[in-house]
Protein backbone atom coordinates (compact mmCIF):
# COMPACT_ATOMS: atom_id res chain seq x y z
CA UNK A 1 0.00 0.00 0.00
CA UNK A 2 1.53 3.28 -1.09
CA UNK A 3 0.67 6.56 0.56
CA UNK A 4 1.34 10.01 -0.86
CA UNK A 5 1.73 12.61 1.89
CA UNK A 6 1.50 16.36 1.24
CA UNK A 7 2.30 18.47 4.32
CA UNK A 8 4.15 21.79 4.30
CA UNK A 9 5.27 21.62 7.96
CA UNK A 10 8.65 19.84 7.90
CA UNK A 11 8.51 18.49 11.45
CA UNK A 12 4.95 17.26 11.04
CA UNK A 13 5.82 15.65 7.70
CA UNK A 14 8.81 13.75 9.14
CA UNK A 15 6.72 12.71 12.13
CA UNK A 16 3.92 11.33 9.92
CA UNK A 17 6.29 9.54 7.53
CA UNK A 18 8.02 7.82 10.44
CA UNK A 19 4.73 6.69 12.00
CA UNK A 20 3.31 5.38 8.72
CA UNK A 21 6.50 3.58 7.71
CA UNK A 22 6.65 1.98 11.16
CA UNK A 23 3.10 0.73 10.52
CA UNK A 24 4.34 -0.91 7.31
CA UNK A 25 3.33 1.57 4.62
CA UNK A 26 5.45 2.90 1.77
CA UNK A 27 5.28 6.70 1.95
CA UNK A 28 6.32 9.38 -0.55
CA UNK A 29 6.16 12.86 0.97
CA UNK A 30 6.08 16.37 -0.46
CA UNK A 31 6.00 19.82 1.10
CA UNK A 32 3.45 21.30 -1.32
CA UNK A 33 0.43 20.27 -3.35
CA UNK A 34 1.94 21.02 -6.76
CA UNK A 35 4.86 18.58 -6.30
CA UNK A 36 2.55 15.95 -4.83
CA UNK A 37 0.23 16.28 -7.83
CA UNK A 38 3.12 15.82 -10.27
CA UNK A 39 4.05 12.60 -8.44
CA UNK A 40 0.46 11.34 -8.60
CA UNK A 41 0.56 11.76 -12.36
CA UNK A 42 3.56 9.41 -12.55
CA UNK A 43 2.28 6.44 -10.55
CA UNK A 44 -0.79 5.24 -8.66
CA UNK A 45 -1.12 5.47 -4.88
CA UNK A 46 -3.62 3.85 -2.50
CA UNK A 47 -4.11 6.93 -0.34
CA UNK A 48 -3.54 10.67 -0.54
CA UNK A 49 -2.90 12.09 2.92
CA UNK A 50 -2.85 15.87 2.69
CA UNK A 51 -2.83 19.00 4.77
CA UNK A 52 -5.37 21.55 3.57
CA UNK A 53 -3.49 24.83 3.96
CA UNK A 54 -0.33 24.66 1.83
CA UNK A 55 1.57 26.92 -0.58
CA UNK A 56 1.27 26.59 -4.39
CA UNK A 57 -1.75 24.25 -4.37
CA UNK A 58 -3.91 23.66 -1.31
CA UNK A 59 -4.99 20.22 -0.19
CA UNK A 60 -8.55 20.52 -1.47
CA UNK A 61 -7.41 21.46 -4.96
CA UNK A 62 -4.83 18.66 -4.83
CA UNK A 63 -7.46 16.12 -3.75
CA UNK A 64 -9.92 17.29 -6.41
CA UNK A 65 -7.34 16.96 -9.19
CA UNK A 66 -5.98 13.71 -7.80
CA UNK A 67 -9.40 12.04 -7.79
CA UNK A 68 -9.95 13.23 -11.37
CA UNK A 69 -6.77 11.34 -12.29
CA UNK A 70 -7.71 8.29 -10.21
CA UNK A 71 -11.34 8.06 -9.08
CA UNK A 72 -10.47 5.12 -6.79
CA UNK A 73 -7.86 7.07 -4.83
CA UNK A 74 -8.72 7.35 -1.13
CA UNK A 75 -8.29 10.81 0.39
CA UNK A 76 -7.65 11.88 3.97
CA UNK A 77 -7.24 15.50 5.05
CA UNK A 78 -5.17 16.35 8.10
CA UNK A 79 -5.98 19.83 9.25
CA UNK A 80 -6.52 22.28 12.03
CA UNK A 81 -9.41 23.64 9.92
CA UNK A 82 -11.87 20.74 9.70
CA UNK A 83 -14.80 23.07 8.99
CA UNK A 84 -13.07 24.24 5.81
CA UNK A 85 -12.73 20.69 4.51
CA UNK A 86 -16.34 19.88 5.26
CA UNK A 87 -17.71 23.01 3.61
CA UNK A 88 -19.82 21.82 0.64
CA UNK A 89 -18.56 24.71 -1.50
CA UNK A 90 -14.96 23.52 -1.11
CA UNK A 91 -15.28 20.88 -3.88
CA UNK A 92 -13.43 18.42 -1.66
CA UNK A 93 -13.99 14.79 -2.72
CA UNK A 94 -17.24 13.64 -1.13
CA UNK A 95 -15.86 10.51 0.49
CA UNK A 96 -12.75 12.12 1.97
CA UNK A 97 -11.93 11.53 5.63
CA UNK A 98 -10.90 14.44 7.84
CA UNK A 99 -8.53 14.06 10.79
CA UNK A 100 -8.28 17.23 12.89
CA UNK A 101 -4.99 18.40 14.35
CA UNK A 102 -3.79 17.82 16.95
CA UNK A 103 -4.16 14.05 16.78
CA UNK A 104 -2.33 11.08 18.23
CA UNK A 105 -0.21 9.09 15.78
CA UNK A 106 -2.07 5.93 16.78
CA UNK A 107 -5.31 7.59 15.66
CA UNK A 108 -3.74 8.46 12.32
CA UNK A 109 -2.51 4.91 11.73
CA UNK A 110 -5.90 3.48 12.78
CA UNK A 111 -7.75 5.78 10.37
CA UNK A 112 -5.35 4.95 7.53
CA UNK A 113 -5.81 1.21 8.16
CA UNK A 114 -9.60 1.62 8.20
CA UNK A 115 -9.61 3.53 4.91
CA UNK A 116 -7.27 1.13 3.14
CA UNK A 117 -9.11 -1.97 4.35
CA UNK A 118 -12.33 -0.57 2.94
CA UNK A 119 -10.66 -0.41 -0.50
Amino acid sequence: MKILLAEDDNDMRRFLVKALEKAGYAVQSYDNGASAYERLREEPFSLLLTDIVMPEMDGIELARRATELDPDLKVMFITGFAAVALNPESNAPKNATVLSKPFHLRDLVNEVEKILQAA
